[in-house]
């Protein structure tokens, strides 16, 4: 059932009274449900574990109703979030009533849909032809965007330069360092901010010799993400597998319709104790197992804990033996929700992290380098989360091991321009 689409679906004036319409589908699914209720003595209701699931079941509750279908039968909801066996034999086992908050939160969300679409709509297709219906989201997105677009426009951009130098060991390593001293002065962001004068710190640098003077390390961990909520795996499925949205949505209902996953539109991070359990087997060996298992909380307070992240229904599914039964695209899917709920329960990476400082001879100029040496891989052997900004991060650099007092000969100098 839906609102119908035209004026007065909802009345704000009548505490936002919603009136509904069977769609031409929904009449034929209600009629095989009403010709199936009528030797039954109990209706189990079980769509889908989210606020539009609990509103269908409430709407056939609603339809059956109306047309005395119910009598003195038995009702019962029962929620699953994985369409395995055990999953369902024990939602039909705990069953429930309908969640009203849950059909009040859908009206709610529905009735915004219908006020906002059905004002603003008109407008929109006046100034833009051809274009659908103006949504509760979008709308406000879309000035959220055109504001930010405005700041930019107005924002006044600040030059700066900064200085990059080769410096090889006796070994010919490369240590790629940056200038952050110079004139015994430590630089400022805007210190170098024309031309002029980095090409004036670049001679001053070629007119030196350079000896490494400091070399700092520090160990450092490096945890594992969270599992993957409906957000965050079409995140990495969009960096890893260049998916849009809608393509890692179709195919994760696939792989769930067919027991493979959890319920994948969820936006808790919680893990069922089954399925830490499973994620502990020693797939690695005991060095990648934490002593206890790690648990995932949600830091959002409305996010629906009833719900689990999304992972493999079955871990012992390896995407290895998936390989055969599933198609190209699922199982690169499959295959990186394995591995992200497998490696949330390994152990940390632990790096050294590093910092050679190299010292001109009059002991004017320092030139840095940042960088990290992977003492232990933990959870980085089986997977590593991707970010959007793929810049070559100074950090995640690997350094040789060098001492102090090493001498070291210059290589190439790059003066590279930069605006706020």
């Amino acid at each position: 059932r839906d609102l119908p689409s035209k004026d007065g679906s909802v009345q704000p004036d009548h505490d936002f009274a919603m009136s509904w319409e069977l769609s031409p589908g929904g009449k034929k699914r209600l009629n095989d449900i009403i010709a199936a209720v009528k030797d039954a003595d109990t209706i189990i209701l079980a769509s889908d574990p989210d606020r539009e699931g609990e509103a269908i079941a409430w709407h056939i509750l609603e339809e059956l109703k109306a047309r005395g279908k119910i009598k003195d039968k038995k009702i019962e909801r029962v929620v699953f979030h994985e369409i395995t066996k055990s999953a369902v034999t024990e939602a039909i086992k705990n069953p429930r009533q309908i969640d009203d908050n849950l059909v009040s939160a859908y009206m709610a969300r529905r009735a915004l849909d219908y006020l906002v679409g059905f004002n603003l709509s008109p407008v929109l297709w006046r100034k833009l032809p051809g274009s659908k219906s103006a949504g509760r989201v979008q709308s406000v997105a879309l000035r959220l965007i055109c504001e930010r677009e405005i700041e930019i426009e107005n924002f006044k951009p600040e030059e700066y330069w900064t200085i990059d130098a080769e410096l090889f060991t006796s070994k010919q390593a490369l240590i790629k360092s940056r200038l952050i001293v110079l004139d015994g002065k430590k630089l400022e962001k805007f210190d170098i901010n024309t031309e002029e004068k980095a090409l004036a710190a670049k001679a001053k640098i070629e007119a030196q010799e350079f000896a490494v003077a400091n070399v700092e390390r520090k160990k450092a961990n490096r945890y594992p993400a969270a599992p993957f909520t409906t957000s965050t795996l079409q995140q990495e499925a969009a960096r890893k597998l260049r998916f849009s949205a809608k393509k890692t949505m179709q195919i994760a209902q696939k792989l769930y319709e067919d027991g493979l996953i959890t319920y994948m539109r969820t936006d808790s991070v919680n893990l069922s104790k089954e399925a830490i359990a499973a994620c502990r087997d020693k797939y690695f060996g005991d060095e990648y197992l934490p002593k206890a298992p790690k648990e995932y909380k949600t830091k959002s307070k409305n996010a629906q804990e009833a719900h689990e992240a999304i992972r493999p229904s079955d871990v012992t599914n390896t995407p290895k033996k998936m390989e055969a039964k599933l198609d190209n695209d699922a199982h690169r899917l499959y295959e990186l929700i394995w591995k992200r709920t497998v490696a949330c329960q390994m152990n940390p990476a632990v790096l050294d992290k590093v910092s050679i400082d190299s010292t001109s001879a009059d002991g004017q100029i320092t030139l840095r380098a940042n960088g990290q040496v992977i003492a232990f891989d933990g959870f980085l052997k089986l997977y590593q989360e991707s970010f959007d900004d793929e810049e070559e991060n100074d950090e995640n650099r690997i350094l040789p091991n060098v001492e102090p007092g090493e001498k070291e000969t210059k290589g190439e100098i790059f003066t590279d321009q930069h605006f706020t």
